[in-house]
């Protein structure tokens, strides 16, 4: 299975290579990719790889043990992108860098917008957006103790959804594990939609705006003419 872009990205290479310290590596991307703007790391991947290699036995890790420590993980890289979204504010947001693209977080801005507190819990689902979403709470000075209590929801939801989803699929269909790159393709492409729908309805929104605009244009245009 070594036909993902990078090994790094593959959590059976990771496992090969890391062996009983895959968890702990796994902990550290779950982190680093929450919290220290690495937009590119593959945290789902990784949630469900974990789960189904509890349940296939390919490295012993108590369950309920290793959801509460990536929960942590994840809510600690939440807080701490927060902390740099409020330290170093809008300089950080207006760079525009091979990684750090300031489309990342225009969207994420317009994703927080919208959905509010919501967007801590539903963005944590969403690939980049997860990443830049706690450090624009953290530039839109979003009051503390109500990002710790939504990002730890979202943390926790995010952790055990799509752990427990690796382990149970791993328990029900044992061949699964020969066939982890097309399960990872497949959580990619499913955590990638309500990005998706965010974007057709933001451009269904202008298509909408920029007809009511031109209706409105034409009518003053008609009345301008009948007074002439």
């Amino acid at each position: 299975m070594h036909s993902l872009s990078t090994n790094w990205m593959d959590p059976q290479w990771l496992l090969d290579h890391f062996g009983s310290q895959f968890f702990w590596v796994s902990v550290a991307i779950v982190f680093i990719e929450c919290g220290l703007l690495f937009p590119i790391l593959p945290g789902d991947s990784l949630l469900f790889a974990i789960g189904l290699f509890i349940s296939t036995g390919d490295f012993s890790m108590n369950l309920v043990v290793a959801l509460l420590v990536l929960s942590v993980a994840a809510f600690a890289g939440n807080v701490v992108g927060y902390e740099i979204g409020r330290a170093v504010g809008r300089p950080l947001y207006e760079r525009d860098g091979r990684i750090l693209k300031k489309k990342y977080f225009d969207d994420s801005h317009a994703f927080f917008e919208k959905h509010g507190a919501k967007a801590l819990v539903i963005g944590r689902f969403v690939p980049i957006v997860r990443t830049f979403i706690t450090v624009v709470a953290g530039v839109s000075r979003m009051e503390r103790r109500h990002f710790f209590l939504w990002s730890g929801v979202g943390a926790v939801l995010w952790v055990w959804v799509v752990t427990l989803l690796g382990y149970f699929l791993g328990n029900s269909f044992p061949a699964l594990k020969d066939h982890l790159e097309l399960a990872i393709l497949a959580i990619v492409a499913v955590s990638v939609i309500p990005m998706v729908v965010e974007v057709v309805r933001a451009r269904r929104g202008r298509t909408s705006t920029e007809a009511v605009v031109g209706e409105t244009d034409e009518a003053l245009d008609d009345q301008r003419d009948d007074r002439v």
